[in-house]
């Protein structure tokens, strides 16, 4: 089963399809534009006051942009600001458009973020973190007690699909599921909320897990 959003998914479930599963699509998240741009406006208004820029998604690097963008602006507005992604995928799309990333952890998790950046004095440094709504708090959070002065901004949301529940469902019940795979902790969240609360060890007892960080 792939959790992914469906319009996401495609690149994984190639890549599984390829190595001999039979995959399921069964997206537990959509991704949706803040409700309120205000913050990334803001935000944008302000890079020049910027040191550093840590994208954690690649949504996070494509909402971004496009708001750049639509406020009339281009990536030559960020070239005085370091860049920081988590995973190579980030990397790859903030590449996309025109930045190279100066610090990608090895592992795709906010605490080798926190880790790379331990390797430098972040003292006094502004940081600006543009995300999911509702996103761990780790990254701002230890990057903060170093003393950064972090914004953290709403770039973009996930909101919970409730479409493949019953499907799903059913093919747990029936044995017909091996594994479960997420790409987020909001993959997970909603994974959990699709299944009934009284059945949930019982659908999941013999199905393995596959998780990104």
């Amino acid at each position: 089963v792939v959790t992914r959003a469906r319009e996401q998914a495609s690149d994984l479930v190639r890549k599984l399809t390829d190595a001999g599963a039979q995959c399921i699509q069964c997206p537990t998240i959509e991704v949706a534009p803040p409700a309120d741009w205000t913050p990334v406006d803001r935000a944008i208004e302000a890079l020049g006051q910027y040191d550093w820029i840590v994208f954690t998604s690649v949504n996070g690097v494509d909402y971004f942009f496009r708001r750049l963008f639509a406020k009339g602006l281009d990536s030559r507005a960020l070239g005085h600001i370091k860049t920081a992604t988590i995973g190579p995928a980030t990397a790859d799309r903030l590449r996309a458009w025109g930045l190279t990333s100066d610090i990608i952890p090895k592992n795709y998790r906010a605490e080798a973020v926190v880790e790379a950046f331990s390797a430098t004095s972040v003292k006094g440094i502004k940081v600006l973190l543009p995300r999911a709504r509702e996103a761990r708090s780790v990254l701002p959070v230890e990057l903060s007690r170093m003393g950064a002065t972090v914004d953290e901004v709403t770039a973009y949301e996930t909101r919970q699909v409730e479409s493949g529940a019953a499907d799903l469902v059913q093919r747990l019940t029936d044995g017909t599921i091996d594994m479960v795979t997420f790409t987020s902790s909001s993959t997970v969240k909603n994974f959990h909320r699709l299944l009934p609360a009284d059945r949930f060890d019982q659908l999941m007892e013999n199905v393995a897990v596959a998780s990104i960080g």
